[in-house]
């Protein structure tokens, strides 16, 4: 049987979800997927992206208390960076979504939800769903928030609805195969997907664990779409 495909489609803001989308490709490697990596684009008009409110050195219309832990100019210049860091990553299309056999989608948690980016992506993606060009692939999901308690579970829990609509198959990490998230250390990591926790602030890096409770989510969705492809259940 030729090698699944499996396709990592992500959207990172500060970098974080990148991180854990490259670890996410290297487990689906590692357990024998043809894997390709490629990034939801960022918002056409400079107007319409979050970021460009950290450049003005603000978070909303008034002074905040919450400014100092947000730490808005540094964040905008690590958003300027991780633009020109992604630059060479293929921009993700419908027929990228068409050659996949498996899918891993990452995004960033805002207000315990995907990203307007991701959501618009998945709109204009429709005519696959009425196609039912993604019934009974496998997909996995990881994310990034800016701490333990600000919602990445609820992201995870909430993207999968849109993902039901496409027709396609969840897959998560069971507790049994992943002990690092049984832990009394704040990290990310849940039985819903992978995730790292960035900081109010973003300053944090992916914890190691975090990075290889990814690469498992990449394994295990290359493992449940070359059983499902060998049983005639993907397209």
């Amino acid at each position: 049987m030729n090698p699944v495909h499996i396709l990592v489609i992500y959207y990172s803001a500060y970098g974080h979800v990148l991180r854990m989308a490259q670890a996410a490709s290297e487990g689906a490697q590692r357990a024998g997927g043809q894997v390709r990596m490629v990034r939801i684009p960022e918002m056409d008009s400079i107007k319409n992206r979050r970021a460009y409110l950290d450049k003005a050195g603000v978070t909303g219309p008034f002074p905040s208390k919450l400014d100092e832990r947000f730490n808005p100019a540094q964040r905008f210049a690590m958003y300027e960076a991780v633009l020109e860091l992604q630059k060479d990553v293929p921009t993700a299309t419908n027929d990228d979504l068409r050659w996949a056999d498996g899918i891993l989608w990452g995004f960033p948690t805002y207000y315990g939800t995907m990203p307007s980016q991701v959501k618009l992506f998945l709109e204009f993606a429709g005519e696959l769903c009425s196609n039912g060009d993604l019934e009974g692939k496998p997909a996995g999901l990881f994310t990034s928030a800016g701490s333990i308690h600000t919602g990445h579970e609820a992201t995870l829990l909430t993207s999968m609805v849109p993902l039901f609509h496409f027709g396609m198959i969840m897959v998560g990490l069971p507790y049994t195969e992943n002990p690092e998230y049984l832990t009394k250390d704040a990290i990310g990591g849940s039985p819903y997907g992978a995730s790292t926790l960035a900081g109010p602030d973003s300053s944090l890096t992916p914890d190691e664990r975090e990075l290889v409770m990814a690469g498992r989510l990449g394994e295990r969705v290359t493992k449940v779409a070359s059983a499902l492809k060998a049983h005639g259940f993907i397209r």
